[in-house]
């Protein structure tokens, strides 16, 4: 089968794009993890699938695939990309694009300089909303993991994510903590795991282990999450730039019962086909 897709970015979040309303794609997990291998395959931490809606008011579903063959819910980065993908293909016009996903309906906006602003949902923080193992809804969780004891904040962008606090993300254990969290026990479908350092109440630092891929350059549904979490503490504004390895987003979030608003790019690097 030979399949056309485009390579895309969002602060170097990148992704293998491709269009299963013009052509008719299957894909398995075996196939997903050779698309994204990024020695005998294209490469990618994310494989994304722009298909017709299935959703009431929807003008396209949006399905998500990690360079492990997973499916997954959510991904902030990747829905900056789908929205320049369907514009740039000439698949819409509009500026204004709703689009259906596991997890419900989102927003993309493209913005006159060429930015991407999603509507990435409402928060959630009860624990069966990520799902996690907990007894009741709290602000931080004890988890021990390898050993010792790490405070986490338990947040769903319509995919789980746990926030940790550090103070500085150059030092955090990200490689070594990440994975074990990712896989621990009381998250039965696994988490993203957010290392969060607050820089004021308008700008912080993230690193990011993502389930299924490892540590990326950006993680948009991260950045909500870390933004909502350090909201909840008290520590920040409504309007926060989240600075990642890759770059920086926009975040602002009004608070419980509203929606997180992500700002930020999104690039094509090249289209090509491959035989699978």
């Amino acid at each position: 089968m030979s399949l056309r897709f485009t390579k895309m970015h969002g602060l170097g979040n990148d992704f293998v794009v491709i269009d299963a309303v013009r052509q008719r794609v299957a894909l398995t997990p075996e196939q997903v993890r050779f698309l994204a291998d990024r020695h005998f395959g294209v490469g990618c931490d994310q494989v994304l699938l722009v298909e017709p809606a299935r959703l009431p008011d929807t003008a396209f579903h949006y399905r998500i695939h990690n360079a492990d063959g997973s499916e997954v819910e959510q991904c902030g980065n990747g829905a900056r990309c789908f929205a320049r993908f369907v514009r740039d293909q000439g698949l819409t016009d509009a500026d204004r694009i709703a689009v259906g996903t596991a997890r419900g309906r989102i927003v993309l906006e493209i913005e006159p300089d060429g930015q991407v602003r999603v509507d990435m949902g409402v928060p959630r923080f009860e624990p069966a909303d990520l799902p996690f193992e907990a007894p009741a809804r709290q602000l931080v969780y004890p988890l021990a993991v390898a050993g010792e004891t790490v405070e986490v904040g338990a947040v769903s962008m319509g995919n789980p994510h746990a926030v940790l606090l550090v103070d500085d993300v150059a030092t955090a254990p990200v490689a070594r903590l990440g994975p074990l969290i990712e896989r621990h026990p009381r998250f039965p479908r696994r988490v993203n795991v957010g290392f969060l350092a607050v820089r004021g109440s308008d700008r912080v630092d993230l690193r990011v282990h993502e389930r299924g891929v490892g540590e990326t350059l950006a993680c948009g549904t991260g950045a909500c999450a870390a933004v909502a979490h350090g909201r909840l503490r008290g520590l920040l504004g409504e309007r926060v730039r989240v600075r990642l390895p890759g770059g920086e987003l926009r975040i602002a979030w009004r608070g419980e019962g509203d929606p997180v608003w992500m700002t930020g790019p999104a690039a094509t690097v090249y289209e090509g086909v491959i035989d699978l």
